[in-house]
C-alpha cells in the first residue's frame, strides 16, 4: 500500500487522470464482456404470429416471469426455457391460431339473440375451428377460412355456396395434393358445398389449382416424375446406385371431347306387341209374294210365298308391332390421357482394373440394353401405336469430385461448451490483458520520478575520468568529499567503524534517508 500511494505521488496531475480513465475503462469493459459471457442464449419460441395472439403470449410471459426479447413477428426466450414454455403455453390455449371456435357459441344467450345474430355467430365459429385444424399441418404457419352458405334467396334459383381459404406456408409453395385436401376437408364440413367451389390461395404464388385436372402441365411433370422414380430404381438393382440417368417426358391430352353414338340394328327385330282384327257379317232374303189376279180378289190366293235368299261374309286383320334393336352410348373423354411418351435412358459402362492397376472402361453389351430396354418399356407403359419413343444408350460416365468436408463435431461440442461464450470469455480475457500490458503497466512504470537527484556531470577537463571499473590509483579526487584516512584522523573521530558510521549519519541525515528509501524500494520490486 505505501508502495502504491509513493508511485501515486510521483505521477503527474496528466498521468493520474489517464490512469483513473484507463482503470474506469478497464472495469467497465470487464463488466460488459462477462454480462454478455453470462447472458443466456436466446433462441426462437414462436415467429409469424398474428398481432393478438402474439400480445397474449407476451402477456403470459410476463405472467410467468420469464426474460423474452421481440425482434419483428418473432418472441425469443433463453434455450433453457425454450421447450417448458412451449408446454405450459400449449397448457392456456396459447398461441391462439386461426380464430376463436365453437366457444363463440357458449356466450350467446337466449335473450336478446336473434336469428341472423345465431347464424353470423355459427359461421365464424365453424371459420375459425376449420383455421383450427388447417394449422395443425407443419407445412401451414397460418389459416384464414371464409364460408359463404347458400341462402334462400325468394327471386333466385340454385344459389350454391362457396368458401375460400388463405394459407400461409412456413417454406416454400403449397403443393397440389395438400390443396386438394384442403378443398376436401372445407366442403366435408359444410353441407351443400362441392370441392370445385372452394378457393385455395397462397400467400406466397397466390391462387394453387389443385391438380384436379387430370391434363394439366403439373398433373403431367407429377406423373412424369414418378414413371422417373420409377425407372431408376429398377435400373439401379442391376447398373448400381447413381449409374444410370432417366428422363421421361409425357405429352398430354388436353382437349375435352364428348361424343354420343347411336346404333340401329335392321335384323335385331323383335315383335313387341300382335293386334288381331275379326269381322262377321250375315243376311238373309226371304223374297217379296208373288202378284197375281187371285190377289186381287178377296177370296184369292194373297198369302202366298215367293222366293228367299241368304249370305254370310267373314274377314279376320292381324297387325303386328316390331322394335329395331338400337344402341346408345355417349362417351366422354376428359383431358389427361397420353398422347405421346418419350424416354431417354443414359446407363454407365462397365469398369474393371486391368493387370497394371488401371481402370478399364468398357461399354455394356447389346444384349443387356436390349433387356434394360423391354424393362423401361413395361415399367412406363410403352406403345408403339401411340408413337411413344424409348432411347437407351451407354456412354462413360464423368467422376463427381467431393465437394467441401464431412461435417464433424468440434471440440466445444464434444466438451459441451457454447461457441459464443467461449468466443466473449476469450474476448473478455484479451481486453483485460491489453489494458493491463498496453496502457496501466507503462503509466505506472514510465511516470516514476528519481527519489535523489542525479550526480552533476564531470567537469570537462576531467571528462575522462570516469568509472571503468578498474582499481583507483588515489589520482583522482573529487571536489568537496571529505576523506577519512589514517592521515587524516584527528583524535575527535571515533576509531570503531560502527561508531564511525554512526557519527556519518548523524551528520548527514537527509542523504542516508534517501539512500534507505532506495534499498526499500529496490528490494520490494525485486520481490514483486
Amino acid at each position: 500500500m505505501q508502495q502504491l500511494t509513493s508511485l501515486w505521488k510521483s505521477l503527474d496531475l496528466r498521468r493520474r487522470v489517464i490512469v483513473v480513465v484507463a482503470t474506469l475503462a478497464m472495469f467497465a469493459a470487464i463488466l460488459g464482456v462477462s454480462r454478455m459471457a453470462t447472458a443466456p442464449v436466446m433462441t426462437l419460441l414462436y415467429a409469424g404470429l398474428e398481432p393478438q395472439a402474439a400480445g397474449e403470449v407476451i402477456k403470459s410471459l410476463d405472467q410467468h416471469g420469464v426474460r423474452y426479447q421481440v425482434r419483428g413477428d418473432s418472441i425469443w426466450v433463453p434455450a433453457a426455457q425454450r421447450d417448458n414454455l412451449r408446454m405450459t403455453l400449449a397448457g392456456e390455449g396459447l398461441p391462439a391460431t386461426g380464430g376463436a371456435g365453437y366457444e363463440l357459441l357458449d356466450g350467446l344467450s337466449g335473450f336478446g339473440t336473434t336469428a341472423q345474430m345465431f347464424d353470423a355467430a355459427y359461421w365464424r365459429a365453424k371459420e375459425g375451428e376449420l383455421a383450427r385444424t388447417i394449422v395443425t399441418n407443419p407445412m401451414i404457419r397460418t389459416a384464414r377460412v371464409y364460408i359463404s352458405p347458400a341462402q334462400s334467396q325468394p327471386f333466385q334459383k340454385e344459389v350454391k355456396a362457396t368458401a375460400s381459404v388463405m394459407v400461409t406456408t412456413a417454406g416454400g409453395r403449397l403443393p397440389d395434393a395438400q390443396a386438394k385436401a384442403l378443398k376436401y376437408l372445407v366442403s366435408s364440413a359444410v353441407a351443400g358445398l362441392q370441392p370445385e367451389d372452394v378457393a385455395i390461395i397462397d400467400a406466397a404464388s397466390g391462387l394453387v389449382m389443385a391438380s384436379e385436372e387430370p391434363g394439366s402441365a403439373r398433373a403431367a411433370d407429377d406423373r412424369a416424375a414418378q414413371l422417373k422414380r420409377s425407372v431408376e430404381a429398377l435400373l439401379a438393382a442391376r447398373v448400381g446406385p447413381g449409374k444410370a440417368v432417366v428422363a421421361v417426358n409425357i405429352e398430354p391430352v388436353t382437349d375435352r371431347e364428348s361424343i354420343l353414338q347411336k346404333t340401329l340394328d335392321p335384323a335385331g327385330r323383335v315383335p313387341i306387341s300382335t293386334d288381331t282384327e275379326e269381322h262377321a257379317n250375315s243376311s238373309s232374303d226371304k223374297g217379296a209374294p208373288n202378284v197375281t189376279v187371285a190377289s186381287n180378289l178377296p177370296t184369292g190366293q194373297a198369302n202366298a210365298q215367293g222366293s228367299s235368299s241368304s249370305s254370310n261374309e267373314s274377314s279376320t286383320r292381324q297387325r303386328t308391332n316390331f322394335e329395331v334393336s338400337s344402341t346408345e352410348r355417349q362417351l366422354d373423354r376428359a383431358p389427361g390421357g397420353i398422347r405421346r411418351l418419350t424416354v431417354a435412358v443414359l446407363v454407365d459402362g462397365e469398369r474393371s482394373t486391368d493387370a497394371a492397376g488401371k481402370e478399364v472402361w468398357q461399354p455394356r453389351a447389346e444384349d443387356e440394353l436390349t433387356a434394360l430396354r423391354d424393362l423401361v418399356a413395361s415399367a412406363v407403359g410403352f406403345d408403339e401405336k401411340r408413337g411413344d419413343v424409348i432411347t437407351i444408350r451407354t456412354l462413360a460416365f464423368q467422376p463427381v469430385e467431393p465437394l467441401g468436408t464431412a461435417a464433424e463435431r468440434g471440440l466445444l461440442d464434444r466438451l459441451g461448451l457454447d461457441a459464443m461464450s467461449a468466443i466473449q470469455l476469450g474476448i473478455l480475457a484479451l481486453l483485460v490483458l491489453a489494458l493491463g500490458l498496453f496502457v496501466v503497466r507503462p503509466i505506472l512504470t514510465g511516470g516514476r520520478r528519481p527519489l535523489t537527484e542525479p550526480l552533476p556531470l564531470p567537469e570537462p577537463g576531467a571528462a575522462g575520468r570516469v568509472l571503468t571499473g578498474e582499481i583507483d590509483d588515489r589520482s583522482f579526487i573529487p571536489e568537496n568529499l571529505s576523506l577519512v584516512s589514517p592521515e587524516d584522523r584527528t583524535e575527535a573521530q571515533p576509531t570503531d567503524p560502527v561508531d564511525r558510521l554512526r557519527q556519518l549519519i548523524a551528520e548527514r541525515q537527509g542523504e542516508t534517508l534517501e539512500i534507505l528509501r532506495g534499498w526499500v524500494e529496490d528490494r520490494a520490486e525485486r520481490t514483486s
